[in-house]
């Protein structure tokens, strides 16, 4: 493990097969609500795995604010934007 900058992660370092996966290890005292969701996540999935990206469409500019949120989440084929405590559905 090495501390990557970050306050919420450490990363987890090489794989033991001579690279790094780039994979991350979130501490759940430094940010225990999103620890939390990765927990509930595995328990109904079976996988405690969140993938984080950046969240922008093609040709945007990545979203920086809850207002590009709600316009991106609004033009995408996503079913559901979580904003804070915030669960916002697409209707279609």
């Amino acid at each position: 493990m090495r501390w990557n900058g970050d306050p919420y992660t450490l990363d987890g370092g090489s794989n033991g097969r001579g690279r790094d996966d780039g994979a991350a290890i979130l501490l759940p005292y430094w940010l225990g609500r999103y620890h939390r969701l990765i927990e509930k996540f595995g328990d109904a999935t079976g996988v405690p795995l969140i993938l984080n990206t950046s969240f922008n469409l093609r040709g945007e500019p990545i979203v920086s604010s809850p207002a590009d949120a709600l316009n991106t989440f609004r033009k995408s084929g996503l079913d559901v934007l979580v904003l804070e405590n915030f669960v916002v559905r697409q209707v279609r």
